[in-house]
């Protein structure tokens, strides 16, 4: 049962019908005789559908069955890390980039990297360099396998954290559906201006009279400016 309110609805169409009250979407739901389902929990407010919940959930069991299916095709990548340790960090970023990309996917990512010459005297450099990308895919992944020397090859195995891919996942779902539900959206209507009274209402200002001159009156005669 659905308890917070107000909610965003979609309706039986997929038509956004914008923020309503809880009880509201509940009486239109059973209108149509379909269900309300809460479709983006962490959303504000959260996302809800009026639909067929047996249909939905179908629907929901035929795509995790298709997710453990393309699960059980996992491969594992491999990164190198160029062929030496003198390697710009743009690269490497590049590097990280695509082995997040795979550890996405749900693949196991082999890190290498190569060392040539004398950088065999300063192999820690390349532990630190894979302790820096462990902690940089913390988010997504875990260590299968820990740094490890082979000649002039250290390697190291990570592998997909599923759950926290997974809630990664959810949480990027909720924000797309929160993003076109708020782009659906109606704009809301703008209050009528309302007037005030005939009571409040100024009278025009009155415009002050002016005094025309009787004809009987005399007129100041100008005066006469004497000839020098």
């Amino acid at each position: 049962m659905i308890r917070v309110t107000p909610i965003r609805l979609i309706d039986e169409n997929n038509e956004m019908l914008g923020i309503v009250e809880t009880a509201e979407a509940l009486r239109r739901a059973r209108e149509t005789g379909l269900d309300l389902v809460e479709v983006a929990a962490d959303s504000e407010p959260p996302v809800c559908r009026i639909l067929d919940y047996g249909k939905f959930k179908y629907e929901q069991a035929k795509k995790d069955k298709a997710n453990r299916a393309r699960s059980k095709t996992a491969e594992l990548k491999e990164v190198r890390l160029g062929r030496s340790m003198k390697i710009d960090p743009h690269d490497i970023q590049i590097r990280l980039n695509q082995a997040r990309r795979f550890l996405m996917d749900g693949h196991k990512v082999q890190i290498v990297q190569n060392f040539r010459g004398r950088e065999m005297v300063h192999r820690n450099r390349g532990t630190e360099r894979m302790n820096g990308i462990i902690e940089q895919l913390s988010d997504i992944a875990k260590v299968e396998m820990p740094p490890r020397q082979t000649g002039r090859r250290m390697t190291m195995m990570l592998a997909p954290d599923k759950a926290k891919i997974q809630q990664i996942k959810r949480r990027a779902e909720a924000a797309d559906q929160a993003s076109d539900a708020a782009e659906t959206e109606p704009p809301p209507a703008e209050p009528p201006v309302e007037s005030p009274p005939e009571s409040q209402v100024a009278p025009p200002a009155a415009t002050p009279a002016v005094d025309e001159p009787r004809a009987d009156e005399p007129r100041a005669a100008a005066a006469e400016v004497p000839n020098g």
